[in-house]
């Protein structure tokens, strides 16, 4: 195994602090590492903007899509809906539901977690019964069986961690009811509302294995349970209810704001936030190649300051190897930020994994993103 360095070496002008006072010369740092951002890395210091470029060519590009405009994401059962950006551990959808699901569903290529980006439901499940609305994560373990009444039309967005299960990420010297305490995650309830939905009628449940449907007929409903008791449960949790960390003289890495993790990938947060108020802070996020991770980026809410001309439902896909970091505007207005807080949610699937692109997702990309860091001359 190759042994790193076991301490920073330097060379030229250089902070001692990756981050923050910056040679006065050079005002532009890009970070190269590996392992995401948990693993050995170098900060270089530039003369020119890392993203400047004049023109670009190849397949090695950003893709920025709209979701909003998924054409087959319309229909009554999550396995009828195409995935957008996938590969062997982990897909990516977006669905929309208007009307109450006739049919259960079941994963069993893995669990499933649902981030509701508009509307709200009733979910009804082996577990038992919990609203839900905009702004919620609900993991639901492979092979749950699950149904819901939407209160008014839904945006869905579904992760599939294929072969895997969510866990909570290691919390480190932080402790662990950093970020959020896991009493905040909630289960549902065998409540009133539960057992009103005791039936002797016939249902079916529509199971997903290998990306097929199979499908269960039973002559009653099958979420009958009268009680459970495990460590092992559909949960939800609200961005609302997520407290970030953050350093008033130091732009936390995007790791600092793991909510979820599997084997291959792990599922980020970015929250409202105090921005950084050291003098020698940055402040707006640092150019780096994740030379490991693809990142992607669902924009849910708000001002997304490091990006322009980006609304929510959009998506950005930054490949593995491919310099980036904020566009020219946000960086020049980052060097004197007059806001004291940012104001956006955004949720990151980071992928070890190299992602393909589904038809449905290509058909709303913004083939012109690149140029949106071009060199203006």
């Amino acid at each position: 195994m190759r042994k790193w360095a076991s301490f920073p070496l330097k060379e030229g002008d250089v902070s001692r602090q990756a981050h923050a006072d910056f040679p006065e010369q050079a005002i532009y740092e890009r970070e190269t590492g590996r392992s995401g951002f948990f693993g050995p890395a170098t900060h270089f210091h530039h003369r020119h903007a890392p993203t400047g470029w004049s023109d670009w060519q190849g397949p090695l590009r950003p893709h920025l899509f709209n979701f909003n405009e998924i054409g087959k994401d319309n229909a009554n059962s999550p396995w009828a809906v195409p995935n957008l950006l996938f590969n062997a551990h982990c897909k990516m959808r977006t669905w929309r539901l208007a009307a109450n699901m006739s049919k259960l569903a079941r994963n069993a290529d893995g669990d499933e977690l649902l981030f509701i980006h508009e509307g709200s439901a009733d979910l009804y499940c082996d577990y038992g019964h919990m609203t839900v609305r905009d702004g919620d994560y609900i993991v639901i373990p492979r092979s749950t069986m699950w149904r819901l009444e939407p209160k008014e039309p839904m945006f869905i967005l579904l992760v599939e961690a294929t072969n895997d299960s969510y866990q909570l990420p290691e919390k480190g010297l932080v402790g662990n009811h950093a970020i959020f305490d896991a009493a905040m995650l909630d289960t549902p309830k065998i409540n009133d509302a539960f057992k009103a939905q005791y039936s002797e009628d016939s249902w079916q449940v529509e199971v997903k294995r290998h990306g097929e449907v199979s499908v269960i007929t039973y002559p009653y409903n099958p979420l009958d349970a009268i009680g459970w008791h495990g460590d092992l449960a559909v949960m939800r949790i609200n961005w609302r209810d997520i407290r970030p960390l953050m350093s008033h003289r130091y732009h936390l890495p995007p790791s600092a704001h793991t909510t979820f993790v599997a084997q291959r990938f792990v599922v980020c947060t970015f929250v409202p936030r105090p921005i950084e108020s050291d003098p020698g802070a940055l402040k707006v996020p640092f150019y780096h190649n994740n030379d490991d991770y693809d990142e992607v980026l669902f924009y849910h809410a708000g001002d997304f300051f490091s990006r322009d001309n980006i609304e929510k439902g959009m998506v950005t896909f930054h490949p593995a190897g491919f310099t980036h970091g904020p566009h020219p505007k946000a960086f020049a207005a980052g060097r004197e930020y007059k806001k004291k807080f940012t104001d956006e949610v955004a949720v990151m699937l980071d992928t070890r994994d190299a992602l393909e692109m589904g038809e449905a997702a290509l058909a709303t990309e913004n083939p012109d993103y690149v140029n949106s860091w071009k060199v203006k001359t």
